[in-house]
């Protein structure tokens, strides 16, 4: 993933591209030290990914995101841990790191920046795409190159939407389906089924781990909005 680092502090700025540095997969383009200098970088270049302190002088951190138009994925990096709840409001935000940063802790931010990584290219296992058709009982047919193709729902742990597709993961196969998350949620069963963020729904059963705002299902780190979080933690049986 291409990404840029912002940040007032040189030092801070250092510690986060030497964190980069050990992860094969991230490419530092740019480090700012304010955000509109970042801005006018964005203007004409495309990332993947940006690194983001919060408290900058006369335009911080939310500032930033409020100005430019179609956020990539933001990773927020700052010394205060009072902003988690409102940080998580925004979609783009994948994780919030407090400072000092530990090598662990960013793997695991990195780990869900590429987890929800937005493409434009739509691809999967089946190879192909289809329209979501109907269900009947515990089965969801869906039209694949004029062919119906019953999946069971029980085993269906994750539904992400992908532009005008949706990726229905399930325990053996992933299928791509010409349709929208809120066709599908319709035809899910509401017992077992919860829209936890705009371009998610999950199996609320297959959930692995939940930490901060996002949950562990099977390999995947699916954020959950602040919107989202209140239903999620009435469904779980809570000791």
């Amino acid at each position: 993933m291409n990404c840029i680092i912002i940040d007032d502090e040189a030092t801070a700025r250092a510690i986060i591209g030497q964190l980069c540095s050990t992860v094969p997969s991230i490419n530092v383009l740019e480090e700012f030290p304010n955000a509109l200098q970042a801005i006018k970088y964005l203007n004409h270049n495309e990332v993947d990914l940006i690194f983001l302190d919060i408290h900058m002088p006369d335009f911080t951190g939310f500032d930033f995101i409020d100005t430019i138009k179609n956020p990539p994925k933001i990773v927020l990096t700052t010394s205060d841990p009072n902003f988690a709840i409102q940080a998580f409001g925004y979609d783009c935000i994948v994780d919030y790191l407090v400072k000092p940063i530990t090598p662990e802790r960013f793997k695991k931010a990195i780990d869900k920046a590429e987890a929800i990584k937005s493409t434009k290219t739509v691809s999967t296992d089946s190879k192909s795409s289809g329209q979501v058709e109907t269900s009947s009982g515990n089965d969801l047919y869906v039209n694949i190159d004029r062919r119906l193709i019953k999946i069971d729902i029980p085993s269906i742990y994750l539904v992400e939407a992908k532009g005008d597709y949706i990726q229905v993961k399930t325990e053996d196969k992933n299928y791509t389906v010409h349709s929208t998350l809120k066709k599908i949620e319709e035809k899910l069963p509401k017992d077992l089924f919860l829209k936890i963020h705009r371009s998610y729904i999950i199996n609320v059963d297959k959930i692995i781990d939940i930490e901060d705002n996002s949950v562990l299902i099977k390999k995947d780190v699916i954020p959950v909005s602040r919107s989202n979080r209140p239903e999620l933690m009435k469904r779980l049986n809570l000791l």
